[in-house]
Parts: structure tokens; C-alpha cells; sequence
């Protein structure tokens, strides 16, 4: 089994570098085949917390799966799989979005909730004010964080009226409705909005990984010219480089409710 694993992986960066060089319909439809895995696991995480059909999750995943064999590059030296599952996971994100899809929660963070809006109610009465988190957590016997998750797991699946006010002005009101986007620049703010995540989340690495992903992906140096920059090796700007990915891939990937009994 070890030696079947080790096989398709080694096929999969073959094939990656093959794509890579000369990109053909033939070759990327057999990448997608060796890495149906990601989608499917992907596809049954999102199943359980959301009401659509795994079989619609699963098609969508695809075109995340695909778009990350179009864009990825195996010189770069980070994995395949930790490039390819942001790509995956927010095609489906966006699908539930559009689809205006209600997030499962677990029972517990229901009862919870509800247990916490009736302490919230009480101490505000005994205390004169409104409770902060960590008097209600502490009331419940939960931590502060777990407090704070069920309740946005509870707002995130409550649906939004579109004559909600959105922005308050000192002569008028801005509703929810009004202030959406219309069709045309939809993917003109939804782009501004991937840039502006992208720039904050390189803003978050450490000095040197964001000095490297900067000079190398923004500003398109090559290695050798970053590391005269930097002051340090070719090789030391890869390792950079790969910790800088690693953390991006971290601070993107969208936050999943996780499932609970």
C-alpha cells in the first residue's frame, strides 16, 4: 500500500512538471484523476455542514482542483495538495455563498447558544449593563473562545433581511440591499477583495519569509537577486520562501465550522 502511495505521488509531480512546461487537456485531466482524493475529502467535510448534495459539492470542488493544476508551479518546491485544497475549498465556499447556503451547527453550540442568550439576559438585568464574553463564558463553564465561536456559528446561520441597515450617514440610511454590488463588478470586488487578503496575510509573516514571497512573486526577482537583497543564500530565500507559502496557506483557508456531536 506504501509503495502504491509513494507510486502516485511520484507519478503526480511527473505529470505536474510535464503540465508545467507544456500544458495540454490530456495531461491535466490525468492530474485531476490522481487527485480526486482532495476533492472528495473536501466535498464530504463540507456535506455535513451545509444542505447541499455532496455529488454538487464534489462538481465544484473539480473546478477549484483544476484551477490549481493551471496556476501551480513544482519548481516553487512546496506540495501540491497544500497549494491545491485552498483552491478547492473556497470554489465551494463560493458556492455556498452564492447559493445563500444556512451552515449547520452542532447541537451543543445550539444549546449553548440558547443557554447563553438567557445568562446574557440575567446578568444584564443583576448588573446593569450589558455582560462581556468572559462573564457569560464563565457563567456557562466554557472558555471565552468556545463561547465566542457558537455565537458565530448561530449569527453566520441566521439569513440577513435585504432592508437591513447597512451604513448609517448623518441624512440617510444605507440598506443591506442597496449597498450589494450589481452583477457587473462582482468579480471586480470580489478580485479588489482577494488582493486586499492576500497583501494583509503577507503583511502577518515573519520579516524575512515576507521579504522573500515580496521580492520573488510581487516584484519578480529572481532567487539569486532576492538573496543579494536580503543579505543571505539562494538556497536560504527557497526555505524562506516555502515557510512564507506555508504561512499564507494558513492565514487564507477559510475557517469551516468543524462538526461536533
Amino acid at each position: 500500500m506504501a509503495t502504491s502511495e509513494s507510486s502516485l505521488r511520484t507519478d503526480g509531480i511527473e505529470l505536474l512538471h510535464l503540465y508545467h512546461q507544456n500544458p495540454s487537456i490530456k495531461l491535466r485531466n490525468k492530474l485531476v484523476q490522481l487527485h480526486t482524493g482532495l476533492v472528495r475529502k473536501m466535498a464530504h467535510k463540507f456535506s455535513h455542514q451545509c444542505n447541499e448534495p455532496y455529488e454538487d459539492l464534489e462538481q465544484i470542488g473539480y473546478f477549484g482542483l483544476i484551477r490549481a493544476i493551471e496556476r501551480f508551479d513544482p519548481s516553487q518546491g512546496y506540495a501540491f495538495s497544500s497549494f491545491a485544497v485552498p483552491y478547492i475549498r473556497g470554489e465551494m465556499l463560493h458556492f455556498l455563498r452564492d447559493r445563500s447556503t444556512l451552515l449547520k451547527i452542532p447541537r451543543r453550540w445550539q444549546e449553548l447558544y440558547n443557554e447563553g442568550q438567557k445568562i446574557r439576559k440575567d446578568l444584564a438585568m443583576s448588573l446593569g449593563r450589558q455582560p462581556k464574553d468572559a462573564e457569560i463564558a464563565s457563567e456557562l463553564r466554557v472558555s471565552v473562545q468556545e463561547w465566542q465561536e457558537t455565537k458565530l456559528a448561530a449569527q453566520n446561520r441566521m439569513p440577513l433581511s435585504l432592508d437591513a441597515t447597512a451604513v448609517n450617514y448623518v441624512d440617510c440610511q444605507i440598506t443591506l440591499g442597496e449597498a450589494l454590488p450589481c452583477p457587473r463588478s462582482h468579480v471586480l470586488l470580489q478580485q479588489e477583495e482577494e488582493r486586499q487578503q492576500l497583501q494583509g496575510a503577507i503583511n502577518m509573516l515573519e520579516e524575512k519569509p515576507r521579504m522573500a514571497v515580496e521580492m520573488v512573486f510581487l516584484k519578480e526577482l529572481s532567487r539569486k537577486d532576492a538573496a543579494k537583497n536580503i543579505g543571505t543564500s539562494p538556497m536560504t530565500v527557497t526555505r524562506y520562501l516555502q515557510k512564507g507559502i506555508q504561512d499564507l496557506i494558513c492565514y487564507l483557508q477559510p475557517q469551516v465550522m468543524p462538526t461536533g456531536s
